[in-house]
């Protein structure tokens, strides 16, 4: 809840405090944000390696932060849903199969991107 003797740039201080909180949460408790920082990271060697353009660059870390962030929203759906409903629910279930199947189009997504940057310029090495 906003205070209002708390100013503008303390509140977006706090801001800034709750969100790399809780981006230290996702990655020390969650496994699935630890693979998909890997494979981001393993796509940013294969940049330099490579050496792919800016525009390569600029889509290749917009794709990787889209998979990042569906699956940061998924942890929550899925956080938020077990504290609502500990138990199994069919309706909750669908909940989070909706979440995770997001997160699942975004590797998907990342992964055509990254073949469309990375198939030419490996098959290139071989002809």
């Amino acid at each position: 809840m906003k205070k209002s003797r708390d100013g503008f740039v303390k509140r977006r201080l706090k801001g800034i405090r709750y969100a790399l909180k809780g981006i230290l949460i996702l990655a020390t408790t969650e496994d699935s944000i630890k693979a998909q920082f890997f494979i981001g990271l393993f796509a940013v060697i294969l940049g330099f390696i490579f050496n792919i353009s800016a525009t390569e660059w600029m889509i290749q870390l917009t794709v990787c932060g889209l998979v990042l962030v569906a699956e940061a929203l998924n942890t929550a759906v899925e956080k938020v849903a077990d504290f609502i409903h500990p138990e199994f629910h069919h309706k909750i279930g669908i909940i989070k199969d909706v979440a995770a199947g997001a997160a699942g189009l975004a590797a998907i997504i990342s992964l055509i991107v990254g073949s469309i940057i990375y198939v030419p310029k490996i098959t290139s090495l071989f002809l």
